[in-house]
């Protein structure tokens, strides 16, 4: 059962081909995504993962989690670049929950960091859980 404190985390790495196909749904095609010059040009090391990207960890760690979940808002805060090959690990933390008409909504506080420390994205989603029964899949539960 979901409890207020509970973190659902998931790590990932975001690939060449993960920024390409972003690319192509979204039709960012910034240079800073694809052009290694233009990237440090712009003062960054290397080339970017859209912003966006990494921040669709959060809705995937929560509809892991709660199957048929509904993602009602997002506010986000990119607070430090990411680059392709970084592993990221998405954090979500439930501080509110509160039941209405046989549903649950839960606002999390919403973090990614790479290389274990370092914040690269912050922020708050709500979400409407059907239930507060967690499915368990390969993520963490702290």
């Amino acid at each position: 059962m979901l409890k207020i404190g509970d973190i659902l985390r998931q790590t990932r790495i975001f690939s060449n081909e993960d920024v390409c196909q972003y690319s192509k749904v979204t039709c960012d095609v910034n240079p800073l995504h694809f052009d290694k010059e233009s990237a440090r040009n712009a003062g960054f090391e290397d080339r970017l993962v859209h912003g966006m990207l990494v921040a669709s960890l959060f809705p995937l760690i929560i509809s892991s989690h709660f199957p048929g979940a509904v993602y009602v808002s997002q506010s986000l805060n990119f607070k430090s670049p990411v680059y392709i090959g970084e592993e990221i690990l998405g954090e979500v933390q439930a501080v509110n929950l509160r039941e209405n008409k046989k549903r649950y909504v839960a606002k999390f506080s919403t973090k990614c960091f790479k290389n274990g420390e370092i914040l690269v994205l912050s922020g708050e989603a709500t979400a409407i859980l059907p239930t507060l029964t967690m499915k368990l899949v390969h993520s963490e539960l702290k």
